[in-house]
C-alpha cells in the first residue's frame, strides 16, 4: 500500500539530506519533488501547492533546530501533505444520532462511475453500521445497467440488509424517496442510495442524480473513486463536485494503490475529507479515514 511513494519520498529525503541545504539550492530540489508527486498521480497544482508549503516551512525554519538535515526535510514534507489533508472531517456515528434523535433516517447518497466498487462499498459502509447496533436499509436507484439490482440484492443479502426496489427504467428518484418513506416508517436508522455509475461526461447522468438529490434531500452525498484510477478518479471527483456537489469521498483500492496521489488530489480539489478506504475485498475491509495513519504509511522517518 503507497509504497511507490513511500520510497520515492524517502528517496528524496536521503539524497537532499546528503546535500548542504541553503534557501538558493531549494530550487532544483523543489522541481525534482515536484515530478516525483507528478508520477505518483498528484495532479499539478497540487503538487506545486505542496512544494510551495515544503519551500514556505524550510524558510522558516533553522536547520540547527533540527537533529539533521534528513529531519528538516522530512518534517516539510510531511507537514505540507498534512495541510492538504487536512480539511473538517466529518463524524458520521455523532450526525446519524443527531438526525436520528429527530425521528428522521440519516441519509446517504452514492455517486461514482462504473467499476469503482460503488455496490460493494455500499455493502463494507452497511456493515460497519450493522456492527454499531444500526438498521439499515438500500434503494435500488441505479435503474439503467442491467444487473444492477441483482447485483446490489446479492451483496445486500450476503450482509443482511433490505433492499427497496422498482423495475428497471424506474425514475430512481421515486425508488429513493420510497425507500426514505419505508425507513420513517420504520424507524430505520440510515437509508442508503445506490445510484447508476455512467461515464461523468453523461449529461442525463448527472440530472438524474441532481433530481435524486433534490427529491430526498441527502444528508451525506458521497463521491466513490477508484485509488488506482489516478487523475481519472481526480477527473471524476471534480465533476461531481461541480455538477450534483459532493460532501466527502471513499477511495477503494487503497490496499492496491502503490502511489497514493489520487488521495491528496481529490482532497485538495473538491476541499472535501476523505471519510473512508477500502483495504480489501471482504466487507469488513473499510476503515475509516485517519490523517496520521495516511501519513505513517508514507513516512517511516520521525520529524524532529
Amino acid at each position: 500500500m503507497l509504497e511507490n511513494l513511500k520510497k520515492s519520498l524517502s528517496s528524496y529525503v536521503e539524497k537532499i539530506s546528503k546535500k548542504t541545504l541553503s534557501l538558493e539550492k531549494t530550487e532544483k530540489p523543489l522541481n525534482t519533488l515536484k515530478l516525483i508527486l507528478l508520477q505518483n498521480d498528484v495532479a499539478l497544482d497540487v503538487a506545486e501547492r505542496v512544494c510551495a508549503l515544503v519551500n514556505e516551512t524550510l524558510e522558516n525554519e533553522i536547520v540547527g533546530r533540527f537533529k539533521s538535515t534528513k529531519n528538516l526535510v522530512n518534517f516539510a514534507l510531511k507537514d505540507a501533505i498534512f495541510k492538504i489533508l487536512d480539511v473538517k472531517p466529518i463524524d458520521l456515528l455523532k450526525d446519524i444520532e443527531k438526525v436520528n434523535n429527530q425521528g428522521k433516517p440519516y441519509i446517504i447518497c452514492f455517486l461514482g462511475v462504473n467499476g469503482t466498487g460503488k455496490t460493494t462499498t455500499i455493502a463494507k459502509l452497511g456493515t460497519y453500521l450493522k456492527k454499531r447496533d444500526l438498521r439499515c436499509v438500500v434503494a435500488a436507484s441505479d435503474t439503467f445497467r442491467a444487473g444492477a439490482i441483482e447485483q446490489l440484492l446479492e451483496h445486500m443479502n450476503n450482509v443482511g440488509i433490505k433492499v427497496i426496489k422498482h423495475n428497471y427504467k424506474s425514475d430512481p428518484a421515486s425508488v429513493a424517496y420510497d425507500t426514505v418513506e419505508h425507513a420513517t416508517a420504520k424507524s430505520i436508522n440510515v437509508v442508503m442510495i445506490d445510484t447508476s455509475g455512467r461515464q461523468v461526461s453523461n449529461k442525463n447522468l448527472m440530472i438524474e442524480m441532481k433530481k435524486i438529490v433534490r427529491v430526498v434531500e441527502p444528508h451525506l452525498v458521497l463521491f466513490i473513486g477508484d485509488s488506482l484510477a489516478g487523475n481519472d478518479a481526480l477527473q471524476q471527483a471534480k465533476k461531481f463536485n461541480e455538477e450534483v456537489g459532493i460532501d466527502a469521498s471513499i477511495l477503494t483500492k487503497l490496499d492496491a494503490d502503490a502511489k497514493g496521489g489520487a488521495a491528496l488530489s481529490i482532497v485538495f480539489e473538491t476541499k472535501k475529507p476523505i471519510l473512508a478506504v477500502g483495504i480489501g475485498q471482504g466487507y469488513n475491509d473499510l476503515e475509516l479515514f485517519d490523517v496520521n495513519i495516511f501519513l505513517d504509511k508514507i513516512f517511516s522517518l520521525e520529524s524532529a
